[in-house]
């Protein structure tokens, strides 16, 4: 590890380099590289999907949709209208407590109900992620601010060195000018 990297390190965390977490180590060595930390991790994660984890995500956006509730409700009230008026009572074949109705609704619940959850649990990676990354930026960007702040008060050190250095000369010249003038008046 050369110098720079830990006294970036120590400097920015006042910690040393092998105390610092992986992400903490990228953004120094992006910061000495002058490289950008940003990048889509949406994009990312959306790339590294399997197929069961998009068809995951569709069925739980389907279901979470009010196409789905309608859908539902249309089938449930054909499903009650069809047992219950166009059929005769004892040809129904699912007569009036709806059992097979409720079986059914019963087999989508315990469907759909793991495919939401394994949804879920892929958002809050992806939002872990996003925290990760966000954390990665402004660290970087903290970094970059405090040396500005350092390029800056060197800047106004340096000015304020060099004003006091002209304004010395001028007092000597002054002195001349006095001293060259109180020779010269009788």
């Amino acid at each position: 590890m050369p110098s720079h990297v830990g006294e970036a390190a120590n400097a920015t965390f006042a910690a040393a380099w092998e105390r610092l977490t992986a992400a903490e180590r990228r953004v120094v060595e992006y910061f000495l590289a002058r490289r950008g930390v940003a990048r889509d991790t949406s994009r990312e994660w959306l790339d590294q999907r399997t197929t069961g984890e998009r068809l995951a995500d569709q069925i739980a956006a389907f279901g979470g949709s009010w196409a789905f509730i309608g859908i539902f409700f249309g089938v449930v009230a054909a499903w009650v209208v069809v047992n219950t008026v166009l059929l005769a009572r004892p040809t129904a074949f699912d007569p009036f407590p709806f059992i097979l109705l409720n079986l059914g609704l019963s087999m989508i619940a315990a469907l759909q109900a793991p495919i939401i959850l394994m949804s879920q649990n892929r958002q809050a990676a992806t939002d872990r992620l996003r925290a990760e990354h966000d954390y990665e930026v402004n660290l970087k960007a903290e970094m970059e601010i405090r040396s500005l702040h350092e390029k800056l008060d060197g800047l106004r050190e340096q000015s304020w060195t060099d004003l006091v250095r002209m304004q010395q000369e001028q007092i000597g010249m002054l002195q001349q000018v006095l001293a060259t003038h109180s020779k010269g008046s009788p």
